[in-house]
């Protein structure tokens, strides 16, 4: 395989400093670089924040863009339907899904895919995403459809 995983995914907010606030106290995610300025005549805010050692978000603050208030059910939100973020352990999953259930953006659903074991959430704007974590109790080869809940989360 020549790559690594992916370096980043843009996104489009109305307010980047609320997206800003959610994820780093979340995920402890950090802001790397901001920009206010666009090409000649397209001016934006962009807000770069790291998620993980080479993963980040591009955040283009866009006040005016109606995207972000389109949020149909899944699979009807275009090309890209959502993201998922890697918890870097079991125990940062724990706490990543306990912060996001008090903030009330997550339920205390987790759900088994067999390899990895994964909590949905909606961003700031409603962005659906997840959070996902490798399964410890995978018994390999065992793949489980959306919706199963997880063993151990029960």
């Amino acid at each position: 395989m020549l790559t690594t995983g992916f370096n980043h995914v843009a996104v489009i907010t109305k307010d980047a400093d609320r997206f800003l606030e959610f994820y780093s106290s979340v995920f402890g995610a950090e802001k790397s670089v901001e920009l206010v300025d666009g090409p000649p005549g397209d001016k934006f805010r962009l807000m770069i924040i790291d998620v993980g050692h080479y993963a980040e978000l591009n955040v283009f603050e866009m006040p005016n863009n109606p995207e972000v208030d389109r949020q149909t059910p899944g699979f009807g939100r275009g090309r890209i339907d959502h993201l998922a973020l890697a918890a870097e352990s079991m125990e940062a999953f724990e706490e990543i899904r306990r912060r996001l259930i008090e903030r009330g953006a997550a339920d205390e659903f987790v759900t088994d895919f067999g390899k990895v074991l994964s909590v949905f959430f909606r961003d700031p704007d409603g962005l659906e995403c997840e959070v996902c974590v490798e399964n410890p109790d995978w018994v390999p080869g065992v793949i489980n459809p959306p919706g199963t809940p997880a063993a151990r989360f029960a």
